[in-house]
């Protein structure tokens, strides 16, 4: 039986992954902080008698992570796929947000990936076989206000993977980052309630996923690419997830650093006009309850991945 570490299960796309993984057959240990706040995940444990098991471990902690793994290998000898999904979310501007929310979120996002990398690798490395997920986003790959503080944490990610993918591959061990673009999450909708700053970056961008999220993408999406991944034999890096990931990297891509930078500092009215008129996305918050119109961007321009 295959198993399967996931990290950040008590809600959205953990979750589903958790679920994903157990109905595909995996034995799956689902980790978070809070076990007691697992009953939507216990309930569906129950009734579809899924083989997942419930633990606890605060990734922000060596200690925690240190007990967790001691726990899982007393009751396994390997672990096939570990999926370093747990993260939190912190925007604002640079001048307006404290520097000990930017190291929350640091320690978390990033080197909370790490402690449970470091604690399944050598078992793998010596196995020779194994699969590392880390689930960063869209955000790793494009920087945009407000979005500062979680970006940084992303871009490590997404810069650390990549190192670790070269150095394992001679061990058969697969490496691979998701990318979701905006999905309909918790997470996501907190940035909605973006706005009180003295930047109109900040103010306006909630105004963008409140638009995007009038058609949710559901983080059971994002749950079936991680699951795919997995079963796959692909040494593929990257994965944008989701119908606006591919194409909102690629727009950042045909624009040089300074385009992208004024397309930002333009004036609100400029900017709200540029995305409506690119994405079809009404973000202007007096408007933000009128129907959507179609999207310009199109499921066939994404990936098969989406």
């Amino acid at each position: 039986m295959k198993t399967v570490v996931i990290t950040g299960t008590s809600k959205g796309i953990g979750l589903e992954t958790a679920l994903a993984f157990g109905r595909e057959g995996y034995r799956v240990f689902a980790t978070m902080r809070e076990p007691d706040c697992a009953e939507a995940l216990k309930e569906q444990i129950e009734k579809e008698a899924l083989d997942i098991s419930i633990c606890r471990m605060d990734v922000d902690s060596d200690e925690s992570v240190q007990q967790g793994f001691d726990e899982i290998w007393r009751e396994l000898d390997h672990i096939d796929v570990l999926v370093n999904n747990a993260g939190i979310e912190v925007h604002g501007s640079v001048e307006e947000t404290d520097i000990w929310k930017f190291k929350v979120v640091m320690e978390t996002n990033y080197f909370g990936c790490l402690r449970c990398i470091k604690a399944v690798l050598p078992k793998m490395r010596e196995r020779g076989s194994g699969c590392i997920i880390n689930v960063a986003s869209v955000a790793g790959r494009i920087a945009n206000s407000p979005l500062g503080p979680y970006n940084a944490t992303k871009f490590a990610l997404e810069a650390i993977s990549e190192a670790l993918a070269q150095e394992v591959k001679p061990y058969n061990i697969r490496v691979a980052i998701v990318e979701p673009g905006i999905i309909d999450t918790k997470m996501a909708r907190n940035i909605i309630r973006s706005g009180g700053s003295l930047y109109p970056q900040v103010n306006r961008f909630g105004g963008l996923f409140a638009a995007s999220l009038r058609n949710p993408t559901e983080a059971s999406i994002v749950a079936e690419n991680i699951l795919e991944i997995a079963n796959s034999n692909s040494w593929q890096l990257r994965y944008p997830v989701g119908p606006d990931a591919t194409p909102f990297l690629e727009w950042r891509a045909s624009m040089t650093d300074e385009e992208w930078i004024s397309f930002n500092a333009a004036k609100d009215k400029d900017w709200y006009d540029a995305v409506e008129n690119l994405f079809g996305l009404t973000a202007r918050p007096e408007v933000s309850k009128v129907k959507p119109r179609k999207r310009k961007i199109h499921k066939e321009e994404t990936t098969g991945n989406s």
